[in-house]
């Protein structure tokens, strides 16, 4: 009989790409993983793993093991949502792995609202990128993610979760006020090709969206600063430093007077935002009511209203 501890630790190896990624995602030791993996592979009779430069990927015979693995942890999930639904009533503690602006967008509106609604429902919130919150749910450190839809994230048909849309919300141009287009109601993304650029730096969801909007606007940006936090990128836009394009709510409530923030016209520009659990819990009694309260945070947050400029 195969364990299914060591399908877990299979998937984490197939996600991260190492043992030692693995080893630290699962809270083991690299020879703990492998040892595990050893005796998968001597479980089922097949090699289930090769070496790939400094890395490791999945043999043909660990490619079918790892499609089946995914239908196997789905069913465990859901075992244990129904184990859970068994004794509703009681509460418990559900943590949340979301990016900062998501946090204070949907994440600290629905925890007040669970507060009224389910005061039995603790929720724990961990602060990563939207892109690394996914991976803290796969891995078993986090119960839901709050997340960004980004080049190569998984796809609504992906066997390892279950996906929610909560919002999408428009980027805006961040020019300094003393820019020759700031008294302007809205600016193309193409009448600012010529200017330095202030973004945050590959592998941010919001690295992929910027690019995308100047290359769809005919140029290639000329990136003079980076950072990830959007007050900062304000803050350098409004010394003259560059422009930038930022998620409408990054700056919502931030008082920066050497700014303005415009509308975009000619081309869009969307940060997609979406709840995640591990498929098989979404109708876990614990995780129903947080998803409901992130959905309706999200429903209130009025992200698509035209922004007033800042100052």
């Amino acid at each position: 009989m195969i364990d299914s501890r060591r399908l877990r630790t299979l998937r984490a190896v197939a996600d991260h790409g190492t043992v030692t990624a693995a080893a630290a995602a699962l809270y083991l030791t690299p020879s703990a993983v492998s040892q595990q993996l050893a005796a998968l592979e001597q479980e089922v009779g097949h090699q289930v793993l090769m070496r790939d430069g400094r890395g490791v990927r999945l043999t043909a015979a660990g490619e079918i093991l790892l499609r089946h693995s995914n239908i196997v942890l789905e069913q465990l999930e859901r075992a244990q949502a129904e184990l859970a639904d068994f004794a509703a009533g009681h509460g418990g503690e559900v943590t949340v792995a979301s990016f900062a602006t998501g946090i204070a967008t949907v994440v600290a509106p629905a925890m007040a609202e669970l507060a009224l609604s389910a005061p039995g429902i603790r929720l724990r919130v961990q602060d990563a990128e939207g892109d690394a919150s996914l991976m803290l749910v796969l891995d078993g450190r986090a119960d839901l993610a709050v997340a960004v839809e980004y080049r190569g994230a998984p796809g609504q048909d992906d066997q390892r979760l279950s996906q929610f849309p909560l919002y999408a919300e428009p980027f805006d141009a961040v020019l300094p006020r003393s820019h020759r287009l700031a008294e302007q109601p809205a600016v193309a993304v193409a009448d600012l090709a010529s200017e330095p650029w202030i973004g945050p730096y590959p592998g941010n969801p919001c690295h992929d969206v910027v690019m995308l909007a100047c290359e769809s606007a005919g140029f290639q940006p000329q990136l003079a600063h980076s950072s990830d936090d959007f007050r900062a990128v304000a803050a350098l836009a409004g010394t003259g430093a560059g422009v930038a394009l930022v998620p409408r709510s990054a700056l919502r409530g931030v008082d920066l007077p050497h700014v303005v923030t415009l509308p975009l016209v000619g081309t869009t520009a969307t940060r997609r935002v979406f709840a995640a659990v591990r498929r098989g819990s979404q109708d876990h009694p614990l995780y129903r009511p947080v998803l409901d309260a992130l959905r309706t945070a999200a429903a209130q947050a009025h992200l698509a209203d035209t922004p007033t400029p800042t100052g």
